[in-house]
């Protein structure tokens, strides 16, 4: 704990970029969620005590699930996937874009408090900002009508939302970054794109296209998939939770 408050000492602005992205985040999905309860003409709380013990629980399994990685063969070792969104999906499904954005959040403060960072907040910034940009979208769809034609079309728009938007981050951002903090000028980790993609020309804008797209891509995919096959024969349960 101690080398995690210094490593955010050292690290202030990655820090409040974090904090006001979280901030920032959270404020979109309550609002998206406070207009839906207005249009349903429902005054219940957006979360519950039941529905907080809940999240708490996914919590937990998101970040025991971001411990297992799965390397891309089209992209650096340094880029990997996993299925820590799953349990965010649900909670987001079962109790709205506020719930994502909180069970998103606690998946990153349990991870950093057990295992640490090794980026400085950089990946866990990462980490959180994407993710939140597929969950939005798809949980915000969603509760417009929930009927599984919605969290089709919902999955599919956060699939895509999250492509464009990590592609774009990684470019702009998260590249640079990484390269400052590893003292690692831009042309090494380019030309390992290019070692195991032929379709990096050695420019940042074929890298993200051809590393990281198809990255965000199949994992928008894979994450729908099993959060449609899951969700159902879940929800009764959570609900039952409910009371």
């Amino acid at each position: 704990m101690n080398n995690l408050i210094n490593t955010a000492r050292e690290n202030l602005p990655t820090v409040a970029g974090f904090v006001l992205t979280i901030i920032s985040l959270f404020v979109i999905a309550y609002v998206a969620q406070k207009i839906q309860k207005k249009r349903e003409g429902t005054k219940e709380r957006i979360l519950n005590t039941r529905a907080l013990v809940i999240i708490g629980m996914f919590s937990a399994v998101a970040a025991v699930l971001m411990l297992f990685e799965v390397p891309l063969p089209f992209a650096p070792s340094f880029y990997k996937f996993d299925f820590s969104e799953i349990p965010v999906m649900i909670c987001a499904f079962a109790y709205g874009p506020v719930a994502g954005v909180m069970t998103e959040f606690l998946k990153i403060i349990l991870k950093l408090v057990f295992k640490g960072t090794s980026t400085a907040f950089v990946g866990d910034l990462a980490n959180f900002a994407v993710g939140c940009s597929y969950m939005l979208p798809a949980s915000i769809i969603y509760s417009l009508n929930k009927k599984k034609k919605t969290a089709v079309i919902g999955c599919i728009a956060g699939t895509l939302v999250m492509t464009v938007f990590g592609t774009a981050f990684n470019a702009v951002y998260l590249l640079p970054a990484f390269s400052k903090l590893f003292g690692m000028p831009m042309d090494v980790i380019l030309d390992m794109g290019a070692k195991v993609n032929p379709l990096v020309k050695g420019d940042v804008v074929s890298f993200v296209i051809a590393c990281v797209a198809p990255l965000n891509l199949i994992k928008g995919t894979v994450v729908s998939i099993v959060t449609m096959l899951i969700y159902k024969p879940l929800s009764p349960l959570i609900k039952k939770s409910q009371g």
